[in-house]
């Protein structure tokens, strides 16, 4: 058995190697490159201002602590705003500062308003006496 001969086939199998390596690292890149093209295009921004009613998500809720319970608590009162994407929220008192991404807009029942229904019939050209 030729030892040059076995040594150049190692360095060449090494250089395949490492080919391959460059390419999987590329395509990594890439993929990393459009999902997060893809996520930045689907995030939603949410305008929040001072007044608002928000609900605040409760990140530490495991999963089997109360399967069927909400994970948003609330509402609370925005008191300040900042530059920054953080809010100060209050709730009876207790004043903390919280990041945006974990709020959302709270609809109670007065913002939403009534519907009135009223009933036509088209077929009926007389107004019922």
């Amino acid at each position: 058995m030729d030892l040059s001969l076995a040594g150049e086939k190692r360095l060449l199998k090494l250089s395949e190697l490492e080919d391959l390596r460059d390419d999987a690292y590329e395509s990594s890149r890439l993929y990393k490159e459009k999902t997060k093209k893809w996520h930045d295009q689907h995030i939603r921004n949410k305008n929040f201002k001072v007044g608002d009613k928000v609900l605040l998500f409760n990140s530490r809720l495991r999963l089997f602590l109360g399967k069927l319970k909400s994970k948003w608590s609330g509402p609370f009162v925005i008191l300040k705003t900042t530059p920054y994407g953080s809010f100060e929220l209050d709730m009876d008192g207790s004043k903390f500062m919280v990041n945006g991404h974990r709020l959302k807009h709270y609809l109670c029942k007065e913002e939403v308003g009534i519907i009135k229904c009223i009933m036509l019939n088209p077929l009926d050209p007389k107004p019922p006496t």
